[in-house]
């Protein structure tokens, strides 16, 4: 026997109305009959959701039973209490005007309501419930760059190197040449390129204190800080890569461990990791609150570079540790500062014991070669050996000049005096502790002269805090000064100065919310070399070299 199908939502308040005095039923003289008339129709009711498998007999008891323990602590609350000559409470029943009738009624209603829509209560094809588990989030970023390169910039080829007998640089890409005797990269002519980045993520709550997350995203594997894919291949599919995959621990409110490829735990700004830049290995974040406006956090983390390979190369690693205030004051004003430490292991190039076999030379292994040759600006030099050159094989190698321990303090101010319209001051400082010109001459054998260990950014912007809808719009300003062995060059920002460090200039972009997390971005990098990128040899001057770059960009963004 077909049933008519019953809305949740109408059976629902129609058998809350009646069970808390709806006006629906007519007043009757008696008020304990009206009582009775009342329980009797609600249960009649209550039994038809039961029947039509909108919820289950259990729930439709424990509705019943809160409902009515509901208006009677409400009802109790309208009378006070009345004792008789005798002494003990004289119970009464008065009548209970409508108002309050549907005061009661709206109230349960409104709960039990929200209630059924948490649990789904009789919803047609309803998911799993273990789906209520993941959270899906995604972005799309569609972009045009223009890149123009000055005319008085040095060719690349040879004249980046500072020596033929002493061979360094800052400029890998530029100084070689293909086997053609064609360079292989480009200072003189003028770019354009379509670029696009999507990036999906999943994250998944296993219990109270454990979680997951995966997140694949177009892009490649030859180089960590960007994940854009360039248009123009002949149509061909673009590849897809795992961008983060992670276990994270929450055992205290105030605690979180996360262990695999991870979100970049600091707090910092592109001076020294790139915005899309993630973190392979385990870190860990303390947040104790100070006050109802301040907060402490304390950030430490270790990340393995490069694995240890027995007699090939040893093992490469970064430490990393932060710490800092954050908090509010007045309004809507924030302040948040933090000092870092990053320490780098076994970065500096270096070769392995050669070793023979039979009279025949074997070339050796290099424990640093340098990995990253997209980006430029760290001086490097030539780690071959002797018996590597005499085999005839052709191929240079090459290690960082320098160690790298990076003292990096970041602070950032947000004013929102004119709220919504804000106005956000950053500063970042960076200085790497480990740059020593007498380290490096031992280590290359040559004695450079130039070459900076600073880095430094200020930045102002204004307007709203984020582009979240039609309308929201911000401008900023920002100049960066980063010096050639200031920081790791593979792991800073990939556009500013076509990459790198050994760059200074100027970043103007805007925002503009066209809808809801859509909105259009433009921004313009200028830069200039700061020292050569043959480097400054004692008693040895070489001719400088040039190298201004302005980058354009403009994005149209989606975020779901």
């Amino acid at each position: 026997m077909n049933r008519p199908f019953l809305s949740p939502k109408k059976a629902l308040a129609l058998a809350i109305s009646a069970a808390l005095f709806g006006s629906a039923v007519p007043a009757l003289a008696d008020e304990r009959g009206d009582l009775e008339q009342l329980r009797a129709t609600t249960l009649g009711l209550i039994d038809a959701l039961v029947d039509n498998g909108i919820i289950p007999r259990e729930k439709a008891q424990q509705l019943m039973h809160d409902a009515e323990a509901k208006a009677s602590a409400r009802l109790a609350e309208a009378r006070p209490t009345e004792i008789g000559k005798d002494g003990k409470k004289v119970v009464r029943v008065s009548y209970v005007p409508e108002s309050m009738k549907n005061e009661i009624r709206d109230q349960v209603k409104q709960e039990v309501l929200a209630q059924a829509k948490t649990e789904r209560w009789g919803e047609p094809g309803a998911l799993p419930s273990w789906l209520d588990r993941f959270q899906f989030e995604g972005d799309m970023r569609l972009r045009y760059e223009s890149t123009g390169l000055g005319s008085q910039n040095t060719a690349p080829g040879m004249a980046f190197f500072s020596s033929p007998f002493t061979q360094t640089t800052r400029a890998l890409d530029f100084a070689s040449s293909t086997s053609n005797s064609l360079p292989n990269s480009n200072t003189l002519d003028n770019t354009d390129r379509w670029r696009l980045r999507a990036r999906l993520g999943v994250n998944a709550k296993v219990s109270d204190t454990v979680s997951a997350g995966l997140r694949i995203t177009t892009g490649s594997t030859s180089g960590p800080t960007s994940t854009n894919q360039t248009m123009g291949q002949n149509f061909n599919k673009y590849s897809l890569v795992l961008d983060r995959g992670f276990l994270k621990l929450n055992p205290l409110s105030w605690l979180s461990i996360s262990g695999g490829r991870i979100a970049n735990p600091y707090f910092g700004t592109d001076l020294v990791w790139a915005d899309d830049l993630n973190f392979e290995g385990v870190a860990m974040t303390l947040k104790p609150e100070l006050s109802p406006s301040a907060n402490a956090f304390l950030t430490a983390g270790w990340f393995p570079l490069q694995a240890n390979q027995p007699k090939k190369s040893d093992s490469r690693s970064l430490i990393g540790v932060q710490g800092g205030l954050d908090w509010k004051f007045g309004a809507e004003n924030r302040a948040k500062v933090g000092l870092a430490l990053y320490q780098y292991q076994g970065m500096t190039g270096a070769e392995t014991d050669e070793t023979y076999n039979g009279g025949t030379p074997i070339i050796p292994n290099y424990a640093s070669r340098y990995q990253y040759q997209g980006q430029r600006g760290n001086t490097l030099f030539e780690v071959n050996s002797p018996l590597d050159i005499s085999s005839g094989t052709g191929q240079l190698y090459w290690g960082l000049a320098s160690e790298f321990r990076e003292l990096n303090l970041t602070a950032s101010l947000d004013l929102a005096r004119f709220d919504p319209v804000h106005v956000i001051l950053t500063g970042d400082y960076v200085k790497n502790l480990s740059f020593n010109r007498s380290d490096i001459a031992k280590r290359t054998g040559s004695s450079i002269v130039d070459g900076k260990d600073v880095g430094y950014m200020a930045r102002l912007q204004v307007g709203y805090p984020e582009t979240v809808k039609r309308g929201d719009w911000n401008v900023s300003l920002a100049y960066r000064y980063l010096g050639s062995d200031a920081v790791l060059d593979a792991f800073t920002n990939s556009d500013f100065g076509l990459g790198g460090t050994n760059n200074k200039g100027f970043i103007l972009g805007a925002n503009y919310g066209l809808d809801k997390n859509t909105w259009v971005s433009a921004r313009w990098l200028s830069s200039n070399l700061i020292d050569s990128m043959a480097p400054q040899l004692s008693g040895d001057p070489q001719p400088s070299t040039k190298l201004s770059v302005d980058v354009f960009q403009v994005d149209l963004n989606a975020r779901f």
